[in-house]
């Protein structure tokens, strides 16, 4: 794929996933090209100083260059309410030099919005605005700052005003994902008020919400007018979706999974398998495999197959011997972390 097709269609951007996209399955997903960059999961900031291993933990990929065994770079995430302990905190993590750092008003987990972090605070605009600006001014200038937003608690009220204190801020990008807090991820997208955002500033803005499928990247993109796209789950249930988006070029071609792409997806399944093993203990891993197949099922029958050729399997040898019978070896079975210590 050539530079020029890239930037013709703008950005493309891999989401943050609480308990998904954690750095192996950003390490399967980015190999197979096509992202811009891609973003951590939060680091919940509080009252303290995270110390690097946390955040290097989080994001092994900062050990290399900020970026994934691909070469997609990586920006981390943080999440809290207390500007200087944000600001604090973004300084120190500047320190491992991340490809970005990106603030997280976003989330709408009850937990989260229980202890004022996430979209709990879109009804703040003001204080986004301070925990923009004091975070901007806490990190060089080299590292971008971007934030990532809901368009409000229960309604949309004051989605501009926030859209428009985060620009103040000093942001440098601003991912809106449509809907509100309270709308969850329900299939409900407002498209609309991403646009109304878009035109308010003059900061690129980033549309992310219910992008499953070539289909819908050009339904967003006509809806907002925005260039740029976050893809969420719709990534990890078409793992190839970014790449087809590439290469569909616009004109219809490569829109929706086939057989073909399975073939594609075997080695990814397996390297990622590879990967989860180095990475959790042996009773934990068998549940991430089938948790991202369960998402896969949506646009791969096969997926749906394999994945009830899995389902009782509760040990990781049961495991490998099934993706082993089904050709799923990693083409490159160098590519895991070192393996994990009883």
């Amino acid at each position: 794929m050539s530079r020029a097709l890239g930037n013709a269609l703008g950005k493309l951007v891999l989401a943050p996933m609480e308990g998904l996209a954690d750095d192996v399955l950003r390490a399967v997903l980015t190999s197979a090209g096509g992202y811009d960059w891609c973003v951590t999961e939060f680091v919940r900031v509080t009252t303290t100083l995270m110390p690097h291993s946390l955040f290097t933990r989080l994001s092994p990929e900062l050990k290399n260059g900020s970026r994934t065994a691909n070469g997609t770079p990586v920006r981390i995430q943080l999440l809290g309410s207390n500007p200087e302990m944000m600001a604090a905190n973004a300084a120190h993590l500047a320190l491992l030099q991340p490809a970005g750092i990106d603030l997280n008003f976003g989330c709408p987990t009850p937990l989260v919005n229980r202890n004022r972090g996430g979209a709990a605070l879109l009804d703040e605009p003001e204080l986004l605005q301070r925990i923009a600006a004091a975070v901007r001014a806490a990190v060089p200038q080299a590292i971008p700052v971007t934030a990532k937003m809901r368009l409000g608690i229960e309604d949309t009220g004051r989605a501009l005003d926030c859209a428009l204190a985060l620009e103040a801020g000093g942001m440098q990008e601003l991912v809106v994902h449509a809907r509100t807090k309270a709308d969850g991820y329900r299939p409900l997208v407002r498209w609309e008020w991403v646009a109304r955002i878009r035109e308010a500033v003059k900061l690129p803005v980033i549309a992310n919400g219910e992008v499953w499928n070539v289909a819908d990247y050009r339904r967003i993109c006509a809806a907002t007018g925005c260039t740029d796209v976050m893809l969420g789950r719709g990534a990890v249930a078409d793992p190839l979706l970014a790449r087809r988006i590439r290469d569909g070029g616009g004109d219809g071609r490569s829109d929706h999974a086939g057989e073909r792409d399975w073939e594609a997806l075997k080695a990814m399944i397996a390297e990622f398998w590879q990967r989860v093993q180095a990475k959790l203990p042996p009773h934990q891993s068998p549940g991430r495999l089938k948790q991202w197949l369960g998402l896969m099922q949506r646009s791969y029958p096969e997926a749906e197959v394999l994945y009830g050729e899995l389902r009782e399997a509760r040990k990781a040898p049961e495991i490998s011997l099934v993706l082993d019978r089904c050709g799923m070896r990693p083409t490159n079975p160098h590519a895991a972390l070192q393996p994990v210590q009883p």
